[in-house]
């Protein structure tokens, strides 16, 4: 039934911001297009600490990038001379292409206050043919986005098909990612008819087929199961999947089908090819100082 339980890792992707991070994972790289996933907080952001986690600004290739909050605001700015409050529900998609840099700010006033910031990014590695298009940036808000409520049972579709419901979210693969709120006793399925499925357990704790899981663990599903998922406690959780696109190289913040590119990606940024927002020019996160290859490689999908 299950694949694999991945259970969330700490990374400190700044100085004193630490996440929990879910993808990639040793034995099990991705999930359909699917190749990061990290849940930052819930998190209070002392008033004196919120400049000194600001995400400066910095590149990505062959991917898009997909922020989803729970809680919070962020302040979005890419090369493309997009600024862009990110907000609680809304989607914002960043495809990165051929190239693209951009910074994430704490400015909102309540987060300047020590409000609380809670949200979810995932990368999506994009098909072959589209690695090197033109970089984009679209922001969805929460009622362009399909809602489905039942008994106990409430869900957002973020991006793709998924239980008869098709978001506007423009993807290049056929995939599906869910924001799903259960009541205690609630039971529900999974979307069908996708070769790679995952749920991660945001909040709250669930069953399946007897088993309970709890937050911060991310349940990979084998083809062809339709599992019940029932809620122990209110749960919100994360579903996740699609078709495999084939093996991809990640290497800091690049994706790509080839080794190769990625080496050129390193080398374009410091030799600051790739260009820096206009409005957030002034600095910017260095090429980490790494010799080590890009990972990749086909990871096994089992524990066995």
């Amino acid at each position: 039934m299950l694949d694999i339980v991945i259970s969330s890792r700490q990374a400190e992707i700044i100085p004193g911001f630490v996440v929990k991070r879910l993808l990639p994972y040793q034995l099990r790289r991705m999930i359909g297009p699917f190749i990061f996933m990290d849940h930052g907080g819930p998190v209070s952001i002392p008033a004196t600490l919120h400049s000194d986690l600001d995400v400066l600004p910095h590149p990505h290739i062959g991917l898009s990038t997909v922020s989803y909050l729970f809680s919070g605001e962020i302040m979005h700015r890419d090369s493309l001379g997009v600024e862009q409050a990110i907000k609680p529900g809304e989607v914002n998609w960043m495809t990165a292409g051929k190239g693209i840099a951009h910074s994430e700010r704490f400015e909102d006033p309540a987060i300047r206050a020590g409000g609380s910031l809670e949200m979810i990014q995932t990368w999506v590695a994009l098909p072959e043919k589209d690695e090197e298009a033109e970089p984009t940036f679209h922001n969805y808000k929460p009622d362009q986005l399909p809602v489905f409520t039942d008994t106990g049972v409430w869900l957002r579709l973020i991006a793709g098909e998924a239980f008869g419901l098709k978001s506007g979210v423009k993807t290049t693969s056929p995939l599906f990612y869910l924001h799903v709120v259960l009541e205690a006793g609630a039971r529900f399925g999974i979307p069908a008819g996708h070769s790679e499925r995952g749920v991660y357990i945001v909040h709250g704790s669930v069953t399946v087929n007897g088993t309970r899981y709890q937050a911060g663990q991310l349940l990979v599903f084998s083809t062809g199961v339709d599992p019940v998922i029932v809620a122990e406690a209110p749960a919100t959780l994360m579903m996740l999947g699609g078709e495999h696109l084939g093996d991809r190289y990640i290497w800091w913040n690049f994706v790509s089908s080839r080794r190769e590119r990625i080496e050129q990606a390193k080398e374009d940024w410091m030799q600051g090819r790739i260009l820096l927002p206009p409005t957030d020019n002034e600095a910017f996160i260095p090429l980490p100082e790494s010799h080590s290859r890009p990972a990749g490689g086909p990871p096994p999908n089992t524990l066995s």
